[in-house]
């Protein structure tokens, strides 16, 4: 296998195992403000509000995964 090849197969593996991450921390995050807006209705701004926040941080780990897949790509 090349030394592209091998740089290749580290960034898919770098943005796969990155992606899981922020992917179970927004279905949990989700699952548990569909939870609370079922328990609560009335406090749905509130909950919105930490939910978007919340999925905006979880988010920003998948970005870094992302800017490190492409470091390992180029560099």
């Amino acid at each position: 296998m090349s030394d592209q090849g091998i740089r290749l197969l580290a960034a898919a593996i770098a943005i796969g195992v990155g992606a899981i991450g922020p992917a179970l921390g927004i279905g949990m995050l989700v699952s548990k403000a569909m939870e609370a807006l079922g328990r609560n209705p009335e406090a749905e701004p509130a909950i919105r509000l930490n939910m978007i926040l919340g999925m905006g941080f979880t988010e920003a780990i998948a970005i870094y995964a992302l800017v490190v897949a492409l470091i390992i790509k180029f560099v």
